[in-house]
Order: structure tokens, then C-alpha cells, then sequence
């Protein structure tokens, strides 16, 4: 073994260079199950970043479903998410280029079925019994700037479109209880944002695709609420953070009770639609994933017993979590692993990689292992980072230098570093230089107190 060369911190070379950096990766998102066939987005860098919409069937077959020209992408909210459904055999999803609506069906074919380029569609869902598509909708036919959102109930061809809640400033989460008789939805208003103050609202679902008997169920001053769930029995499950933490709760009579209390955040903010971080894999047990001391972490949770049982995997970030009641998918991460999607049995627990964002396989000598630190910050308070210390097998300083530190603040103001493989935090550490992630006051992933410390300031 050749022994390291001894040389300044900020001098070593390194195998991790600029072109490596920049080197084709594949984005994933929005992984989810229709059936046994597995979904999700994947970015074409080499085609200007067009979103499409892949499957990897229950007979193994993958296959891309919405082929260019289509760039599966919605702009609701400016942020938008959650741009496709599928039913049965039939895809419809939300074209960037000119906002509409499209279905592609058993036959492969695609076409249009909105025709008001003003009209932008997101975060949809299915009446199944009643052949009804529900979207939140938001509507810049008066201004660019300005819209009105609502959702909307549609017929499957997209006919008969018309607006079944309005009113607020913004709407997500539109959900149809299994027994196709109720609707839940979130709903707040300018200035707050999703991770500001939210309420969840129940109403009654009419056959002709209206609502009645609208209810707010969960919701106060100062409270986030997201990610409502229905578990397959029919209650409602939703992530609140009015403990401080957000936690999973279910709606129980005029009140709400939290299945598993803990100071760690079961959600994340709500930026974008589609965001899923817990799902049911049956009537009393959940998927969940979770943020704590700055890493994320992958459990099921039995409603009934309020038992954990801790997922190891490896990985130190989870994401878009879905089930289809035999199996598990998810996004994962870890310092050392580039994100994949991830499929998971839910009983045998055997673990397949459906797909890496990179097939870029790296020296783990030369790879510098993030460690969670903490420093003292404003009015006698503890702050949180991540520290990369420098890596590189082939060097080693001086015993009298200490390395030059490099620190990286994310963008906000809700944001979160995460302690994945960044190859631009090893290019660095592998070159001699110290980085250290700042998770500065105001970040996501320590709790409301912690996230609102910005505010202000």
C-alpha cells in the first residue's frame, strides 16, 4: 500500500474534478404505485431538464410514457409538483409548454383534453366510482401575475369542468375518502405559507361532483397542517406541528390525536405539491419517514399499538414514500449513494434498486463522511451544521496546519442541508479544504421554533 503523501491542506489533488461534477445525473421525483406498477419523474438534462413520467411494470418492463415533445411539469404555485395521475390503464398529466391537460390511453395515444392555456392543473385526484378527475386549478386568464385558485371536478374526457371549492388563496391536497363520500382538502391564505398556517376541511361529495357540508376539522392560529392521508378504513390522517414538532395525527370526533409523539418532524415544508412522507401500508400500520437531530430516518409506526419499528437501510434521506399494501417505494440518499428509487417488500423486507439518479461509482477513500455539529448562535441559542472534514487517501497535512474551511449556506428560507452525496462539498474536502453546512436558525428539520427563529430578522 503506498503510503500518503504529506502535503498542505488546499494542494492535494483529487479524482473528483469539475467535469465529474457536472457529469450527466438523472433528478428523480414523485415516486408512486398504481396497482403493482411502479411510477415516478425522471429530468432529461440532455433535453434542456423535460420531466417524463416512467413505469416500471409488474412484469419488470420499464418504459418511458410520455415521450418528447411532452415535459410533464405543472407551474401551480410557481413551485408546482404532483403534474400526473394514473387510472386504470389511461395517464393524464400537465404539459409545461402550453399548460394543458393531456391523456395518454391504452393505446398509447395522447392528446388534449383541456384547451385553456391559462388554466394550470396540479395535485390530482380520482372519484373511481363515479369516473370524476379532481384537480386544484389556478386561473391567470386576468392576469400573469395574479390567479385565482380553486379546485376543480372534471369528467375523465375532461368535459363538464366547473369549480367546486373557491374562495381562499390557495388550495392542495384534494383527497376522496375510500368510500367516495367525502372530500379533504388544505386550504390558506396570503401571507402564510403552508408551513406558516393551514386548515384541513372535510365536505360532503354530491353525484354530480359538488360539495356540501363543508367542515374545517383541523386547523388554528399558528399551526401547519399537511399531508392529509385517508387510511384505508376511512379515517383521516394528517401531520400537524402545533406541538412544535410536525407529528402524524388523525381527526378523532371535534378533535385530533397524535398516533406516536415525538420531537422529530414527520413532514416536510410543502413548497411543492406531491409531497409524501408517510403512507399506509394497511388499515393499521404506516410507512413513515421522519427528520431528527438533522437526519432523516425511515419507520413503521402501528396506529393502533403506537409501536415503532426502525427501517435500516444504509441510507440518511427519504422521500416520496408510497405504498400499494404488498410493497414499499421510496427516494433514498446516504453520504456515500447517489439518490435512487427504492422498492421495498412489505412483509419479507427484501430491498430492490428500481433506479439511480447515477451510475457514477466513486472511491469511498476519497469520500469525506458528514458529521452533525453544533455552535452557539443569537440570544444564548444552539444553531445546527454539518461538517466534511478533509479526505484523501493519497494525502495528509502537516500535524501543525489546520485546513482552510469552505461555508456553504443553504437557500431559504425554509431549506435544509442534507448530508447526502454532494460531489461539490468532496471536491473540495478531497483537495485538503474543510466545508461546513450551515442548517443556520430559520431552517427546516429542528422544529417550528427553530424554522421561525427567521422570521424578522
Amino acid at each position: 500500500m503506498t503510503q500518503p503523501t504529506t502535503s498542505p491542506y488546499g494542494t492535494w489533488k483529487s479524482p473528483i474534478t469539475t467535469d465529474l461534477i457536472v457529469q450527466g445525473t438523472t433528478p428523480l421525483v414523485q415516486v408512486t404505485f398504481h396497482g403493482e406498477d411502479l411510477y415516478w419523474i425522471e429530468a432529461h438534462p440532455s433535453e434542456g431538464g423535460r420531466n417524463t413520467v416512467m413505469r416500471k411494470a409488474s412484469n419488470g418492463f420499464v418504459s418511458e410514457l410520455t415521450p418528447a415533445p411532452f415535459n410533464v411539469r405543472t407551474r401551480v404555485h410557481e413551485y408546482g409538483g404532483a403534474p400526473f395521475i394514473v387510472n386504470g390503464d389511461h395517464l393524464y398529466f400537465s404539459n409545461f409548454d402550453d399548460n394543458l391537460l393531456y391523456i395518454r390511453n391504452e393505446n398509447h395515444e395522447i392528446r388534449p383534453i383541456t384547451s385553456n392555456s391559462a388554466h394550470r392543473y396540479a395535485d390530482s385526484t380520482i372519484d373511481r366510482l363515479r369516473g370524476r378527475l379532481y384537480w386544484v386549478q389556478e386561473d391567470h386568464t386576468e392576469s400573469a401575475i395574479f390567479a385565482e385558485t380553486t379546485i376543480v371536478a372534471m369528467d375523465l374526457d375532461g368535459s363538464n369542468e366547473r369549480n367546486i371549492v373557491s374562495g381562499n388563496d390557495f388550495y392542495s391536497n384534494p383527497r376522496i375518502s375510500p368510500d367516495g363520500k367525502q372530500l379533504a382538502f388544505l386550504t390558506w391564505n396570503h401571507p402564510n405559507m403552508p408551513w406558516d398556517e393551514t386548515e384541513l376541511w372535510v365536505a360532503d361529495l354530491n353525484e354530480d361532483g359538488s360539495v356540501s357540508n363543508a367542515k374545517k376539522v383541523a386547523g388554528s392560529p399558528g399551526e401547519s397542517i399537511i399531508q392529509p392521508v385517508w387510511s384505508p378504513n376511512g379515517t383521516l390522517y394528517f401531520v400537524s406541528d402545533r406541538t412544535n414538532w410536525w407529528n402524524i395525527m388523525r381527526v378523532k370526533g371535534d378533535d385530533a390525536e397524535a398516533i406516536y409523539p415525538m420531537e422529530a418532524e414527520f413532514g416536510s415544508p410543502s413548497g411543492v405539491f406531491g409531497i409524501s412522507d408517510y403512507d399506509f401500508i394497511n388499515e393499521t400500520t404506516i410507512i413513515a419517514a421522519y427528520t431528527q437531530n438533522g437526519a432523516r430516518h425511515l419507520a413503521i409506526i402501528d396506529v393502533e399499538s403506537s409501536e415503532i419499528t426502525f427501517i435500516e437501510t444504509g441510507d440518511t434521506a427519504f422521500s416520496s414514500v408510497h405504498s400499494n399494501g404488498k410493497q414499499i417505494a421510496f427516494l433514498a440518499a446516504s453520504p456515500t449513494k447517489f439518490p435512487r428509487i427504492i422498492r421495498l417488500n412489505a412483509h419479507a423486507g427484501n430491498l430492490e434498486v428500481i433506479k439511480a439518479s447515477s451510475e457514477l461509482t466513486l472511491d469511498p477513500s476519497y469520500l469525506s463522511l458528514p458529521v452533525p455539529i453544533e455552535y452557539p448562535t443569537e440570544g444564548d441559542k444552539t444553531a445546527h451544521a454539518i461538517l466534511y472534514r478533509p479526505k484523501n487517501a493519497d494525502y495528509i497535512a502537516p500535524t501543525d496546519e489546520k485546513p482552510p474551511l469552505l461555508v456553504h449556506v443553504h437557500s431559504g428560507p425554509t431549506g435544509m442541508s442534507s448530508s447526502i452525496l454532494n460531489l461539490t462539498n468532496q471536491y473540495w474536502t478531497s483537495r485538503g479544504f474543510a466545508v461546513v453546512d450551515i442548517n443556520y436558525s430559520g431552517s427546516t428539520g429542528y422544529g417550528r421554533e427553530y424554522r421561525e427563529r427567521l422570521k424578522g430578522n
